[in-house]
């Protein structure tokens, strides 16, 4: 079956199973298994108070980086993975489908370029001859290709030191590295452990912006049961980081204070960092994944040009905008 097809056919299936909102309610303990990272969908939920309107057996493994997921979900040992913008079109080069359910962005990114002490990057074009940490198949992938781009450089100008997602603080503490692309709280927390730093260049703020999706396997979005269930996350997240939006501090004292033990200082200058969560549905994602392929495709990283229309589906689209 063409692909095109497929991803049709179970849009098709998925918006009769979901045919209304009282078809969403899932029979009660089915069992949805979904990638986390960083605790952030866990930590969401539990904050929001959404994990309590969820009538499914819901399990939120934590995983460190895209990668790992993707193993993982290729194994079938998880229904729905959140990762970043670059796993899905990666997944697609190593001929994997897993259709793209949701995607979720802010303006600014949450990657930032961050050098260890005495690395002496102050625009991004100082970044020839550095050693670059490089993670394939993360969305630190194509933050750090558009990075270099926007200096007038490419991958062959730097020096890419291979690595996992789980490594990537300790290659800048052992200055294996001059520069890692990192998410919070790692940013804040290497500043003040070791004296680390973000790359000055303003530019540096105008990269891509950090988007991320949900995808899930073809065989649990043909599964009736299993498609319920993911409505009913899906909504409850929607729900849980529109109410982030609206309750910044109380979610910053939870999320990065708390549970992530950073002082108040840091939560602050975290969340002033930040812009706010937006839910897009799936022809709103198109065009920006689109210029993710494309920049990876330029980059020589995916071996051709991909069609981002294919990589989505419009299944849980009504859901997602009435619950924003």
């Amino acid at each position: 079956m063409k692909r095109r097809h497929f991803l049709t056919g179970l849009s098709a299936l998925g918006m009769a199973a979901l045919g209304s909102r009282a078809a969403m309610a899932a029979p009660s303990g089915t069992r949805l298994i979904v990638a986390d990272q960083n605790e952030f969908l866990r930590q969401l939920l539990e904050a929001s108070g959404e994990r309590k309107s969820l009538d499914v057996a819901l399990e939120l493994p934590n995983f460190a980086g895209g990668p790992a997921i993707f193993e993982a979900i290729r194994a079938g040992a998880l229904d729905v993975a959140y990762v970043g913008d670059t796993p899905p079109i990666q997944a697609r080069a190593a001929g994997v489908k897993l259709p793209i359910i949701a995607t979720f962005t802010r303006e600014l990114s949450q990657y930032r370029l961050v050098q260890r002490a005495g690395a002496g990057v102050e625009k991004l074009s100082d970044l020839r001859g550095k050693r670059l940490s490089y993670v394939e198949g993360s969305g630190r992938q194509v933050f750090l290709i558009d990075a270099l781009k926007r200096g007038g450089l490419t991958l062959a100008d730097v020096q890419l030191v291979n690595l996992r997602v789980a490594d990537l603080n300790d290659a800048l503490r052992a200055k294996a590295v001059d520069v890692a692309v990192l998410l919070e709280p790692h940013v804040t927390r290497l500043a003040k452990q070791i004296g680390a730093t973000t790359v000055p260049d303003p530019e540096e703020r105008k990269l891509l912006p950090s988007t991320s999706y949900l995808y899930a396997r073809p065989e649990v979005l043909a599964d009736a049961q299993k498609s319920q269930a993911i409505a009913a996350f899906i909504a409850a997240f929607v729900r849980a980081g529109t109410w982030s939006n609206a309750h910044e501090e109380e979610w910053g004292r939870f999320y990065f204070t708390q549970f992530q033990r950073i002082d108040a200082a840091g939560t602050a200058a975290i969340l002033a960092g930040q812009s706010p969560l937006k839910f897009q549905t799936a022809a709103e994602a198109i065009p920006h994944h689109q210029k993710l392929i494309d920049i990876l495709y330029e980059a020589k990283a995916v071996p051709q040009r991909f069609d981002a229309a294919g990589a989505f589906v419009s299944t849980y689209d009504k859901l997602i905008v009435a619950n924003r």
